[in-house]
């Protein structure tokens, strides 16, 4: 396992943990500043989400390499299954291809989806996993043109009524499967994953070529809110350790993504002290 307690190069932030993907929260830090921020700090990367782009991706991808770093991934794509999907195939379809035009303009290798829940009329999650399958096949060639790798991202169970029809790492890896597409792996995040007893030896069945990100945070122990009180990592329960152990014994060896969401906390905050105090956590306990 990498050593980080003297170097944190594989370090990136995904900017949600300033509050971008959410309006009225945050300090609202221009791109530019979130990557001169980072790069001050020796930060390896950054992750963007969608509404910060625009129409600006080739711009603020190229801003990211000039200041020495990569772009380490675009959230997300829209929703491809459930009741918080677009109404009409054609229509989630358009804007999944969008999601992977400008992953393709930023430059970065990584598109995270998020599946959405199970399919209007449907019950449990198997058939709309083999929706999700059928539209990530569809949209699967056309990303590998663009050299853009869909991270399939299982979210906690608790998610698995409107916004996820993957709740373990087992359940991405067999729709990978079914998809059948060498661009098309898993990411891996701290918040939904930490409780699952079966991750390590799921990671490693998938190899190193599933796993394209690994998200960290921490799970508290009194938790306010489901999607909007997540931890410093530290803070809380998750065994990072073994964790990230879990994910590097699978061959991974890629950029580490910071992604908290914090109304409450850490988005009330000042960017620069979020910044440093991820230094000083991904250093000591990641």
């Amino acid at each position: 396992m990498r050593d980080f307690s003297n170097d944190h190069s594989a370090l990136a932030l995904n900017t949600a943990t300033l509050g971008h993907n959410l309006d009225g929260h945050g300090a609202g830090w221009s791109p530019e500043q979130v990557i001169e921020g980072c790069a001050e700090r020796g930060y390896g990367g950054v992750v963007f989400w969608r509404r910060e782009i625009g129409a600006r991706a080739i711009e603020i991808g190229d801003r990211v390499r000039d200041a020495g770093m990569e772009v380490a991934g675009l959230c997300r794509t829209p929703f491809l299954t459930g009741p918080l999907a677009l109404d009409g195939h054609s229509k989630i379809m358009d804007d999944f291809f969008a999601s992977i035009d400008m992953a393709a303009g930023l430059g970065t290798a990584v598109l995270t989806i998020v599946t959405g829940g199970p399919e209007p009329g449907t019950k449990g999650v198997l058939e709309s996993q083999k929706i999700l399958a059928d539209r990530v096949a569809e949209a699967a060639p056309y990303a590998a043109e663009r050299s853009v790798n869909l991270a399939l991202e299982p979210l906690n169970p608790m998610f698995g009524g409107n916004r996820t029809c993957i709740m373990t790492a087992a359940d991405a890896l067999r729709v990978c499967e079914m998809v059948g597409a060498q661009n098309v792996g898993l990411a891996i995040d701290v918040y939904h994953t930490w409780w699952d007893t079966t991750l390590a030896d799921t990671l490693l069945a998938a190899g190193p070529d599933r796993i394209l990100g690994y998200h960290l945070c921490d799970w508290l122990a009194d938790t306010a809110d489901m999607m909007l009180d997540r931890g410093m990592m530290g803070d809380g329960v998750a065994d990072l350790k073994a964790l990230r152990e879990a994910v590097e014994n699978s061959g991974y060896r890629g950029l580490c993504e910071v992604e908290i969401f914090s109304a409450e906390n850490w988005w009330k905050r000042d960017p620069s002290e979020v910044l440093d105090e991820i230094v000083k956590r991904f250093r000591a306990v990641c």
